[in-house]
């Protein structure tokens, strides 16, 4: 008895509903009733309600392509890959849930499909046999109605299938073989001229076929950016290109004129004056804020923020803090600042997934970490880089800080003091800002806004001899904005509850 009918008569039983098995025996085939057991014969005249092979295209199941096979191959049906969105275009198959010849009944899953949006499920609607994959899973986009499998109503040697092809393919194969058999374009001499370019540091073209294959995100934010995604070098799977790489990417025309420019000594160009309007005025923005603004707009809308926040106690850091400042230079003072950002380093000990970076289609855990703290405002808004912070001293840190400072004011800030590291400190202090929710940097994890400081009357410890029921205390409000991509709810507060305990018992932050 084949696996088919197995299947129906443990679906009959468990539902007490009697379902006859489709049969094919001398031309005459019966269809399946559901509910009685009553067999009508069909003749060879097509019928517009029974095999999908012969149902009109209306009448068709969606993202199924009904294909009689008359030689050669048994009945079977192929299969497009089906539109699950009413914006879906294209789609990847990231698993099979069925093998060849494996049966499956209605409502089973054949395989999970990746659209723009999520990961679907593709369910079967009839009971029948997968007998042929056409798509491998993996990182390849297809089109929606392209074929991706075969399946048969009754159970057939899947080793029928073993040499199909979707119907057009083998014309397609063979106008494509004829250009190569000509002899003139082979012999030409453009294609041997072509690799000459490929001296220069130019990004890798398209593969044959004109498709890219790229990231449902990586093609948003190529399209945001105004990128040409096929020129984008991909580092995902298989040379996928990866959202990643698309926030990474420098068109290397800048590249190059950035180079010469900074050869030659060439000043940079002046922007325009303001344009004064009927009661407006228009300020011209600076290519570093314009493409500060792409990239913020960007995260905002593709990041998944959540926040946490925490009130921190700030006497014992400003007692230790007084203390050390006694012993170090005028001009080498410590900051609150400094023990923050040594703080948050050294939070990441009791938290290290919060280390790390969404890459599109991995997470990507760093061993040190480094910090990137927002200094300046308005087109002189940079967030220059404190390297490998969680083995940096605090003097080391004051340092980085302060040179930092100073090349923001005379000019001197390079591009490579002001790379993404793998967190970032924003500290609103010192405009009396209570709290703040900071946007998250991708493809970082999470971003710390730091509140100011500022004294408040709190309850007094009990075990305290003391008779007052209230003191006074230095208080600021740290808000963590996490990547629910890379990091969750959990982690977000271990992370935060260790930079507390660490800005609250900051002798820690001296070992």
């Amino acid at each position: 008895m084949s696996t088919v009918r197995v299947l129906h008569l443990l679906r009959t039983k468990a539902l007490g509903t009697p379902l006859t098995p489709s049969v094919t025996s001398r031309g005459i085939r019966s269809t399946v009733v559901r509910g009685a057991a009553a067999r009508r014969p069909f003749s060879a005249r097509p019928s517009p309600i029974v095999a999908p092979w012969r149902r009109p295209a209306d009448l068709r199941r969606p993202g199924w392509t009904a294909v009689r096979g008359f030689s050669s191959y048994p009945p079977h049906e192929v299969v497009g890959m089906p539109s699950l969105s009413p914006t879906m275009e294209e789609g990847t198959i990231s698993e099979w849930n069925k093998e060849e010849g494996e049966a499956f009944l209605a409502g089973d899953v054949l395989c999970q499909v990746e659209t723009d949006k999520a990961t679907v499920d593709f369910e079967a609607q009839d009971d029948g046999v997968l007998v042929k994959i056409l798509v491998d899973a993996g990182p390849e986009m297809i089109a929606c109605g392209a074929p991706i499998c075969v399946t048969t109503e009754e159970e057939v040697d899947a080793g029928a299938f073993a040499d199909f092809s979707p119907p057009g393919a083998a014309a397609a194969g063979a106008a494509a073989a004829v250009p190569a058999e000509a002899p003139e374009p082979a012999a030409t001499p453009e294609p041997v001229a072509a690799p000459e370019p490929a001296v220069a540091p130019a990004p890798p073209t398209a593969p044959s076929g004109g498709r890219v294959v790229a990231s449902p995100l990586a093609r948003v934010l190529a399209a945001e950016a105004g990128t040409d995604i096929s020129a984008v070098p991909g580092t995902g799977p298989g040379g996928r290109v990866i959202a990643a790489d698309v926030r990474e990417y420098v068109p290397p025309v800048a590249v190059a004129a950035a180079a010469e420019a900074a050869e030659a000594g060439a000043p940079a160009v002046p922007l325009p004056p303001p344009v004064f309007g009927d009661g407006h005025t228009d300020y011209p923005l600076t290519a570093d804020a314009t493409v500060l603004a792409a990239r913020l707009a960007a995260s905002k809308s593709a990041v998944p923020h959540y926040y946490l926040t925490v009130d921190v106690r700030l006497d014992s850091l400003l007692a230790l803090r007084k203390r050390l400042n006694g012993v170090v230079p005028a001009d080498e003072q410590l900051t609150l600042n400094d023990f923050l950002i040594k703080a948050a380093a050294s939070a990441m000990r009791s938290a290290p997934a919060a280390n790390a970076s969404w890459m599109d289609t991995f997470v990507r855990l760093y061993d040190d970490v480094h910090i990137n703290v927002a200094i300046g405002q308005g087109d002189g808004l940079v967030a220059p880089l404190i390297r490998n912070a969680n083995s940096a001293g605090l003097k080391s840190i004051s340092d980085s800080v302060r040179s930092h400072q100073s090349g923001l004011e005379d000019g001197t800030l390079s591009p490579e003091e002001c790379a993404a590291g793998t967190f970032t400190i924003v500290n609103l202090g010192q405009y009396g800002i209570k709290s703040a929710a900071a946007i998250v940097r991708e493809p970082q994890a999470c971003v710390l806004a730091i509140g100011a400081a500022e004294e408040r009357v709190v309850p007094r410890d009990p075990t305290e001899d003391n008779d007052s029921i209230y003191e006074h205390a230095t208080y600021l409000t740290a808000t963590l904005s996490c990547d629910h991509r890379v990091i969750d709810g959990a982690v977000g507060a271990q992370w935060l509850a260790a930079f507390k305990g660490l800005a609250e018992g900051p002798e820690s932050l001296l070992l």
